[in-house]
């Protein structure tokens, strides 16, 4: 019979949803938890989760500046399955946004989020997306992908006593 390889990513898949009033503050009471989260499932390499993060923190900051006025709350979700770390930010503004192209003359430098999320996302091997809520919403999510394998070390081996020489 054939052994099958474990992906210890598997181990902690799950779904994770969190609210929050669409405020400035907002945004890193999410990153910080969405950071917590991530980091007690023990799957997600430091450099992932950074970019994870980068981008939810982009994603927030749009829905806090876009779309309080129609959203006086947004939701995260963080989703990790099939080796796959996926982060969703939703509102009930009716707008979808679209990545701004960087223009080097332009002395002002926002309205690049999405542009930044893209760029990072596509870097990653990962996709993102906008999609409408059945409510008239929109939801913006992007998924980078986790490396085969990776997750929590395994455990060390234990001896009773140093081998002989």
């Amino acid at each position: 019979m054939p052994v099958q390889e474990r992906d210890p990513s598997r181990a902690c898949e799950g779904t994770w949803r969190f609210t929050a009033p669409a405020l400035d503050a907002s945004v890193p009471q999410l990153r910080h938890a969405v950071r917590d989260l991530v980091r007690r499932q023990g799957v997600v390499p430091e450099e992932i989760l950074q970019s994870l993060l980068l981008i939810l923190s982009e994603l927030a900051s749009n829905a806090v500046r876009h779309a309080a006025l129609l959203s006086p709350e947004i939701g995260v979700e963080v989703r990790l399955h099939g080796g796959w770390l996926r982060v969703a930010v939703e509102d009930s503004h009716p707008y979808r946004p679209k990545a701004l192209a960087a223009d080097p003359d332009q002395e002002h430098i926002g309205g690049r989020g999405l542009l930044l999320v893209k760029v990072i996302t596509s870097e990653s091997g990962g996709v993102c997306d906008v999609e409408p809520t059945a409510t008239g919403g929109k939801v913006v999510w992007a998924a980078l992908p986790l490396p085969l394998g990776a997750g929590p070390p395994p455990p060390a081996a234990v001896t009773s006593r140093p081998p002989l020489p």
